[in-house]
């Protein structure tokens, strides 16, 4: 119990609070590598294997543009793979022979490729980047009993948390065309939020604090211990498929060292501001800039700014 018994002054209470979040946070994403881990790599292996052998077999890989990729292509690419899948029936029960495709043809849109697979099943690639390089590649297959019947997602290696399901019950029965498009927008914007939180720390480690996000990106919250003021950042993004936030919060208030020993009128002043102020400046910078992007004309432009809504 002595342990526990503290001082109001003192800061202990806080930093311990703190620091069992953060290893609640540690805990929490350790046991859900866990649970996804090894499901989920088993999953890409065979996956990435299939798309790979899919790959070399394609006899050319076509590049779609604008509204050249649309519905009828799509139907097209259902028809074929369900015939083909019905010769092979046929040819297994000695009806007829089986027969291939005369040739298997890949379709590039963006950041998509689509594969013609085995047993009647359209596959879905999705390479994402971030400022030029490549990083992850996501895999989609979709599959349906007859070429009339709606399709429905088989498999797939996108990530637990992102709405793959609510994008297949609102869209794939009705707009397959957009549920593939949409499910790209929504890889693309998640590896978006998370380099560009990536890349902040990376580049301003030293000045961050309480870094905390969502497993999506989709709700970012950091602090940055300027000299004179403590500056919360709270970032929320209007879906997951924003690649900048549409809600932005910047407040801003005295360190709590500053209140017991002030030695200049500026740093007085300062300490007396008992409610924080939101710092529109910034929140401006980090509505229309990527984070890297806005976060350092906020450092340029702090102490001036400071000053201005202080003094």
């Amino acid at each position: 119990m002595g342990e526990m018994i503290v001082s109001l002054d003192d800061d202990i209470p806080l930093d311990s609070t703190r620091a069992r979040f953060t290893n609640l946070l540690k805990r929490h994403q350790q046991l859900t590598d866990r649970l996804t881990r090894d499901s989920d790599k088993m999953i890409f292996d065979r996956l990435s294997k299939e798309f790979e052998a899919a790959r070399a077999s394609q006899s050319q890989e076509v590049c779609l543009d604008g509204e050249e990729w649309n519905d009828g292509l799509l139907a097209t690419l259902r028809e074929r793979v369900h015939m083909e899948a019905d010769k092979k029936d046929s040819g297994s029960s000695g009806f007829a022979p089986v027969s291939h495709l005369e040739e298997r043809i890949a379709y590039r849109v963006g950041n998509k490729v689509i594969y013609c697979l085995e047993g009647a099943r359209i596959g879905i690639q999705y390479e994402t980047s971030f400022a030029g390089e490549t990083y992850e590649i996501y895999h989609c297959v979709l599959e349906s009993k007859s070429f009339l019947e709606k399709m429905n997602v088989l498999e797939h290696t996108i990530p637990f948390f992102l709405p793959l399901r609510d994008l297949e019950n609102d869209l794939l029965s009705s707009n397959a065309k957009k549920f593939i498009d949409n499910v790209g927008d929504l890889l693309h914007a998640y590896v978006e939020r998370r380099e560009q939180v990536r890349l902040i720390k990376e580049l301003y480690g030293n000045q961050i604090r309480e870094l905390y996000h969502s497993l999506p990106y989709h709700m970012i919250e950091f602090a940055i211990d300027d000299c004179d003021c403590k500056v919360v950042v709270s970032l929320r993004y209007g879906n997951l498929m924003c690649e900048l936030p549409t809600k932005v919060r910047v407040l801003a208030w005295p360190m709590h060292q500053l209140k017991r020993q002030c030695t200049s009128p500026r740093l007085s002043k300062l300490a007396s501001q008992a409610i924080p102020v939101r710092l529109s400046f910034a929140e401006d910078a980090l509505r229309i800039q990527s984070l890297p992007e806005a976060y350092a004309e906020i450092v340029v432009n702090m102490p001036q700014e400071i000053e201005q809504i202080f003094l």
